[in-house]
């Protein structure tokens, strides 16, 4: 083989060969959602960027093509005149190349980021029916087997390990080869990739006698081992071949095209095209390889940020987003992080982009927007570690690297994509978060509709130089992580689902099983004994569990050093109080600030300037009305009278606060309220309030007495009839400081141990504990009426999941508008049933009962509201829902 030569494979082919590909579907996909013509963003692909990030689905092109022909996470290449291929991260293979069709982008928007990027709150179906495919004429496919295998004797079937459904081709990164790195260049991309110990880069781009046509070039080094290059499946019958070198061209199984590489003491390279049109030797050209991308987004974007005026402790600065921009581009920020001490950050959106932020400190007065890099699939966090960036997506996680100092990245490092990712739309990358010692922790969501995979609904622990990671826990079904960066501990929030009865925080430690199984696995068969939450959280108080943050290093005042949990639903940021005074992990969680219009994800402390900044955006079910926001919450020095330790006992609950209390309110025992109820752990979406007894409802628990400490910071409220092991407790309280300032609020734990009340010992000095029961204050039952039906609408969450003016878009369930009276077409059996007063009562306190024709697929089922709403709020949701025509 002469290697000092030029080696170029041609393989021509003509269009109007193209056999008729007929899709073949289980069913009819979704309708597109429509874009508005008033849309201020630009095309979700953008034409003039080299990449993006997808999921592909070719198994139903055709009887000529593979039938197992699906792509987790796949790179697609623009490679210009509306001609797509994509490269599969994991399997190091081109999965497809296609001409796309004119005025049409190049797949179809069955995804979440794309689907909703022109229309929030758009929601993508759970499984694997409904994904991205390409669309155009399909020149090229390969099925589920290596691009590069070692040796002269290629196969063609998939080499790596399966996950608990055999069928699942997520399986994770090959176990003897691995993507390094992903270049844009002017005219395309270069990979760089691993197999054995041979390091290989192609580049992909435009190439063929008019550029019409795509070249992969491949610059090879020395190596002793023979390769194999699948090329891939053509389906047409006149193909040619005109090798100018001694590379061995084969067909193999099912006409797939391999080339055999025998070993070579020097590097050398060689390529490989693919054209539209006929061949013709004498006109042969190749595009040259360009080095490097030129600055791709040079101008900036600068905003001001709206300082709040407000007198309260802590207050929120609106900082605005980068919109409008030049580019059109729609920023949906999901993280933030911080990369100095000098204001400097870096901000990742759903839509794949990460833009560099400057100005972040004083009084925001000037906050510059550059963007850096693109194409990512749907990430939701992005980490710095000293001088590196690391972003998580679908694909895995990248390190990202300006080599130039331009401020766009301009190399993509698979930092680690080790663990696998299938292509459910729930397998969300939800979080990723730095550890103590370098490690990355991410979170990956765990509902699966079509098959189970390995790692999905896990939390993995990556080692500092990614080579290597491990499993801290499973069983989760969308957790969303945070790490205390002095001790490593992990924690993580769930969503109330299947199997998950309200909302949970967490401890994730030893790979224990926390509880959820998907839809598709026999139920309520567990794999391990259930590890429970340290603490669990009313759906009502807090619908959709985010990130958890330590302010570690803050400048909060009171709040340092504690932990925070971020709500997403109805968006809200809790205090959460670490008990470590019992040998099981307890903590008490209370509402700390509600005042946000978007959907927050993630906050981060900024060591500039102490404060926390907290991001987020709207695609899922959410009662706010704006896209996507961020805001820092600053502390203004004022006071503020905080709880800063519950702790249950036997005889009542000890509260301590950082402020001295008027006594005639601390010791009253109708300044307190309390109650108790368990969740019960089923198939079924969520739980109803129960009774210790096992019936449905909630147990109050009226206050004795209530005694104020010695240095009157801390309260003892003498409870009769305390119980370990219950599920859910809260206590509120309405008291005042000794200087008057308002200490009102309301405290959720879970009490599964109970301390033995020293009253000397906790500061109280000799005393003893009255716990004669009191007679509780009647509550006078609301009159059920429409409009208290519109303030439970608004109060519980309703409005996330139903609309009131007959839309479905965003939705996942019926709009209420007209509904009363009509005909109801179910989803099992096709039967129907009809809207009522008794079928709307049942479908506010048993939801799974009766699911309309439509709803059965969307991951977000209904709440049972069963014991949490009394009759009275029944009724007057009824009432409300009758009077929508």
């Amino acid at each position: 083989m002469r290697f000092s030569t030029l080696a170029c494979l041609l393989f021509c082919f003509t269009t109007s060969a193209f056999p008729q590909q007929k899709a073949k579907k289980p069913s009819s996909p979704p309708k597109p959602p429509e874009i508005p013509a008033d849309t201020p963003w630009g095309d979700f692909v953008e034409k003039d960027f080299p990449f993006f990030s997808s999921v592909l689905d070719c198994r139903h092109l055709g009887e000529v093509f593979p039938k197992d022909n699906l792509t987790p996470r796949g790179l697609i290449l623009n490679l210009g005149h509306n001609l797509w291929a994509c490269f599969d991260t994991d399997l190091l293979r081109i999965s497809a190349i296609w001409e796309g069709e004119k005025g049409k982008p190049p797949l179809t928007p069955d995804a979440l980021a794309p689907g909703s990027y022109h229309v929030a709150g758009q929601k993508t179906k759970d499984g694997q029916e409904y994904l991205p495919k390409p669309v155009g004429k399909v020149w090229l496919t390969n099925g589920i087997y290596p691009g590069w295998q070692v040796g002269d004797k290629p196969i063609f079937t998939d080499p790596r390990e399966p996950g608990m459904s055999p069928e699942e081709v997520g399986r994770g990164a090959l176990p003897n080869a691995q993507l390094i790195s992903v270049e844009p260049h002017e005219e395309g991309v270069s990979l760089k990739y691993r197999i054995s110990t041979i390091e290989i880069t192609e580049w992909c781009g435009r190439g063929g006698y008019d550029g019409s046509g795509m070249t992969r070039w491949f610059e090879m080094p020395a190596h002793t081992e023979t390769l194999t290059l699948v090329l891939g499946k053509i389906a047409l019958k006149n193909i040619t071949f005109d090798t100018q070198a001694d590379l061995n061209v084969k067909t193999g199984d099912k006409d797939d095209r391999t080339i055999s590489l025998k070993p070579a003491s020097t590097p050398y390279s060689f390529g490989v095209s693919f054209f539209p049109l006929p061949v013709n030797n004498e006109g042969e050209t190749i595009i040259a390889r360009k080095e490097g991308l030129a600055d791709h987004w040079p101008k900036t974007v600068s905003t001001q940020a709206v300082l709040s005026k407000s007198p309260d402790a802590y207050v929120l600065d609106e900082i605005p987003l980068p919109v409008p921009n030049p580019w059109k581009r729609n920023v949906r920020l999901a993280d933030i992080a911080f990369l100095n001490d000098q204001g400097d950050a870096a901000g990742v959106t759903f839509d794949g982009d990460v833009w560099l932020i400057s100005g972040l400190k004083g009084d925001l007065e000037k906050v510059t927007w550059k963007r850096f890099a693109s194409g990512l699939h749907e990430p939701m966090s992005i980490v710095s570690r000293k001088d590196e960036l690391f972003v998580y997506d679908r694909s895995g996680i990248w390190k990202l690297v300006d080599t130039n100092g331009d401020q766009e990245a301009d190399r993509y490092e698979m930092f680690c994509n080790l663990f696998a990712q299938t292509a459910e739309t729930r397998e969300f990358p939800n979080s990723m978060k730095l550890g103590p010692d370098g490690s990355l922790y991410i979170s990956k969501g765990g509902q699966e509709g079509t098959t189970r995979g390995k790692h999905n609904g896990t939390v993995i622990k990556v080692a500092p130089d990614g080579k290597s990671f491990a499993v801290i826990g499973y069983g989760l079904r969308q957790p969303f992580i945070g790490v205390n960066p002095k001790t490593g501990l992990v924690t993580a929030s769930d969503q109330q689902g299947n199997y998950v009865p309200s909302t949970p925080i967490q401890i994730i430690r030893d790979n224990q099983f926390y509880g959820h199984l998907p839809t598709i696995a026999p139920e309520e068969v567990y794999p391990a004994t259930i590890a429970e939450p340290m603490v669990w959280l009313p759906h009502p108080v807090n619908p959709s569990g985010a990130t958890q943050t330590w302010l570690i290093g803050a400048k909060m005042g009171p709040l340092n050093d504690e932990l925070i949990h971020v709500g997403y639903n109805r968006p809200e940021l809790f205090r959460v109080l670490m008990n470590d005074r019992f040998q099981r992990p307890q903590a008490t969680v209370m509402s700390f600030e509600r005042d946000f219009d978007f959907g927050p994800l993630n906050a981060q402390v900024n060591p500039a300037d102490g404060q926390l900044y907290v991001v987020g955006f709207q695609v899922w079910g959410t009662t706010a009305k704006k896209l996507s926001g961020l805001i820092r919450l600053r502390y203004t020095d004022q006071p503020r009278v905080l709880l800063k330790e519950m702790t249950p006992m036997d005889k009542g609950l000890l509260l301590r606060f950082n402020a001295k209390l008027n006594e005639k309110l601390a010791t009253d025992p109708a300044s307190y309220s309390a109650e108790r109820w368990n969740y019960q752990r089923t198939a079924k979406y969520g739980s109803p309030h129960l009774k210790l007894d096992g019936a449905t409802g909630q147990e109050w628990m009226t206050a004795s007495s209530a005694y104020l400490s010695k240095d009157g910071m801390s309260v003892f409220v003498g409870i009769p009839d305390m119980q370990a092991g219950v599920h859910q407790m809260r206590i509120g309280w309405g008291l005042e400081s000794a200087d008057g300032l308002e200490a009102a609020n309301t405290a959720y734990f879970s009490p599964w141990e109970l301390l033995k009340f020293d009253p000397a010992k906790e500061g109280f000095g000799d005393i003893t504990v009255d716990l004669t029961p009191r007679q509780a204050e009647m509550v006078t039952t609301v009159k059920p009426t429409i409009e208290e039906g519109a303030k439970l609408y608004q109060m519980i969450g309703c409005m996330a999941c139903h609309s009131i003016d007959g839309s479905t878009v965003g939705k996942v369930g019926p709009s209420w508008k007209g509904i009363c009276g009509t005909e109801r077409i179910l989803g099992k059996g096709g039967k129907s049933a009809l809207a009522d007063e008794a079928y709307l009562r049942e479908s506010i306190t048993d939801p799974n009962a009766k699911v309309v024709k439509g709803f059965e697929k969307f991951d977000t089922g209904m709440p049972i509201y069963a014991g949490i709403l009394n009759e009275s709020q029944i009724e007057s949701l009824v009432l409300y829902i009758k009077s929508l025509k």
